[in-house]
């Protein structure tokens, strides 16, 4: 079977399976996922179907990871064009068998922007059980929808940041205004030298947040490259998991 046919197969699959949950180590209270059981999922179940683009492999595995050990029941994400990032995330949590749900927002269709999927909007994960597309702000979107299901606690947000230190303050200050223990995955968080001319923004308005609430969050980069992913994570939601 060539490559293209597997990812064809991969794309169709979407049944959940008996495995285990490479992040269940009852024994820790810090973060951690088995490298080797996350690493081939990755390469076996998501790289065929999102390549690594705009998301390289430290970033997929951050994604999946960040799925695994925090097993949110509710995972929202916006301005991810054809549904890439929901997909990931839907793909995770029915390998593993973890009950949870994914509603991914995007602009209204009347809404002019560069980015704008257009008719392909969220067409990864069309038809999918357990992922819900809406069109509206993203976080007043998701906000909305938390609100309705219950406010049920430690839900995951992915904030796609587009470089932006404005998007990417408002967006988190949004979010936790309304969930103090909200779990954030912030993407385009690469901090470089001054020198590089890189924008860095999003990193910036992370590095805020933490200041602003000093212990209240755990910090994990994907680091070494662009345009890079991190993970800030309330520390009762780690302990809430192990028990």
């Amino acid at each position: 079977m060539n490559i293209r046919s597997k990812a064809k197969n991969l794309l169709s699959n979407s049944k959940s399976r008996q495995v285990p949950n490479p992040a269940k180590n009852t024994n820790c209270q810090k973060f951690e996922v088995n490298g080797w059981d996350l690493s081939q999922f990755v390469l076996e179940r998501i790289v065929p179907v999102s390549g690594v683009h705009p998301f390289p492999l430290q970033e997929l595995m951050l994604m999946c990871a960040a799925v695994c050990r925090l097993q949110p029941s509710l995972i929202f994400e916006w301005g991810t064009h054809i549904g890439k990032s929901a997909r990931i995330f839907h793909e995770t949590l029915t390998y593993f068998g973890i009950p949870g749900q994914v509603h991914s927002v995007d602009l209204p269709d009347d809404v002019t922007h560069v980015e704008h999927p257009g008719e392909k909007r969220g067409s990864l994960v069309i038809g999918l059980s357990g992922v819900t597309l809406h069109q509206g702000d993203g976080v007043e979107k998701s906000l909305e929808i938390w609100k309705a299901s219950g406010k049920p606690d430690g839900p995951l947000f992915f904030v796609d940041g587009d470089h932006s230190y404005e998007s990417v303050r408002r967006e988190i200050d949004g979010i936790l205004a309304e969930i103090p223990t909200a779990s954030m995955l912030l993407h385009d968080t690469f901090f470089q030298s001054p020198d590089s001319c890189y924008n860095v923004g999003p990193h910036q308005a992370v590095q805020e947040t933490v200041e602003k609430f000093p212990g209240r969050f755990e910090v994990i980069h994907s680091g070494i490259s662009l345009p890079g992913m991190t993970l800030l994570f309330a520390r009762r939601n780690i302990e809430s998991n192990d028990q």
